[in-house]
This record gives structure tokens, sequence and C-alpha cells, in this order.
């Protein structure tokens, strides 16, 4: 997993709450367990005019015009704007795959379901409870203004939106290492490798039974 580093990208504002994880990737492209590949069907039935299938090439497809991923500068953005209650539904994990795949590294929204809240830890992907007062903030920010940026700096724990505003969120620290390190689960099992090798090899010897395929 890549180490979650400080940087700068547009704002992408989709003024929804409660938006499901059939929403983000349609249960069409589920298929698929290699954690790449999902960006080109992120928000599939809103972003475009057909119906998507899984393998199915995406550059001539019809778009929605009016959808926000589908316009400049929105669609090259890495932050995503929502309300409430983002990514409830199905415990699908290939909704944070889509959205990592299509370039998103921050959710910052009203409040998360909570599993899609631990998958995004586990994929890279920082998910940002904001204030409501602050979430309607953001969304007048564009809607007055247009398109705008914003830094994240997780180790200070701290947006900053090109106006000079800081929003400060809190994370579990926990959490916050393995994002900041780039460890998942595997990552972090292997910090202990020697631990792990220097165990199998005394239960070979113990049980040498159990290992019959172990030359010793």
């Amino acid at each position: 997993m890549k180490k979650f580093i400080k940087y700068t990208g547009v704002v992408i504002p989709i003024n929804r709450d409660n938006i499901d994880t059939d929403a983000i990737i349609p249960k069409q492209f589920l298929k698929s367990v290699d954690k790449s590949g999902f960006g080109d069907n992120l928000f599939d039935a809103w972003r475009y005019e057909d119906q998507g299938e899984p393998g199915a090439d995406c550059s001539n497809r019809p778009l929605n015009k009016e959808f926000v991923l589908n316009r400049k500068p929105y669609r090259d953005g890495s932050f995503l704007l929502a309300r409430e209650n983002f990514g409830c539904g199905s415990s699908r994990e290939h909704a944070v795959w889509a959205l990592r795949d299509f370039g998103i590294r921050t959710v910052i929204a009203a409040s998360f379901a909570d599993i899609f809240h631990n998958n995004c830890f586990k994929n890279g992907v920082l998910p940002i409870a904001l204030p409501l007062a602050d979430i309607e903030w953001l969304f007048a920010r564009d809607d007055e203004q247009g398109a705008f940026s914003m830094e994240i700096d997780l180790e200070r724990q701290a947006l900053t939106s090109e106006d000079g505003n800081v929003y400060r969120f809190e994370i579990d620290e926990f959490k916050k290492h393995c994002l900041l390190e780039g460890l998942d689960d595997i990552g972090l099992t292997l910090q202990h490798e020697p631990d792990i090798s220097a165990y199998e090899a005394r239960r070979a010897k113990e049980a040498p039974w159990l290992f019959p395929d172990l030359q010793l």
C-alpha cells in the first residue's frame, strides 16, 4: 500500500446524503478481486448514459455531461466531498478500490458508514468527518466561486483550502500511523516476519508430522 503523503488537489462535490456502495461501484463489477481497474467504472450509473459491463471499453461510452466527474477540472480531482452517511449499503471493498483507482485519496463527509470507513484505512484512502456546518460551507464555496483546491496534511491532521481556511480533523493514532507508513493488514503482519519464521521452524522440529513437505 502506498504511503499517504501531503498533497493538494481539486475537490469533487457530490451534494447528496446516503451515497451507497452500489452507486460508487455497481454490483456487476464485483467479479474481479484484483483491486485495480475499477476507476473507469466509479459512479458508473451516474457517469454514463448506458449500462456498464465488466471489461468493456469506457472510452467511447456516452457520458452524462451534467455529472461532476465528467466536467473539468473536477474529473482530475483527488478529494471527494459528500454529505451524511457516505458509503452506506453493502460492505463491498470494491467501492474503496474504485475511488483509489480513479485517484481519490481523501473523502470528506459529515459521516460515514462504519464498514466503508474501515475499508478506507485498509486501502490507503483517508475518510475525514467534518461538522455539518463545515460541509455546508465547502459546498457553498463551490457553488458560489467554482472549483477549488485543498491541501491535506495527515501528519498535522489538517485540511487547508486555497483561501487559507484550516479544517482540523480527528483520526485514530494507529490508523494514522498505518496510512503514513503505507501499512495494510499484510504489511503489518510482515513486520513480524522474523518471529513468524522462527516459530514455524520451531514447530517443524517439535511436530514434524505436520510439515511432511518440509526438508529439515
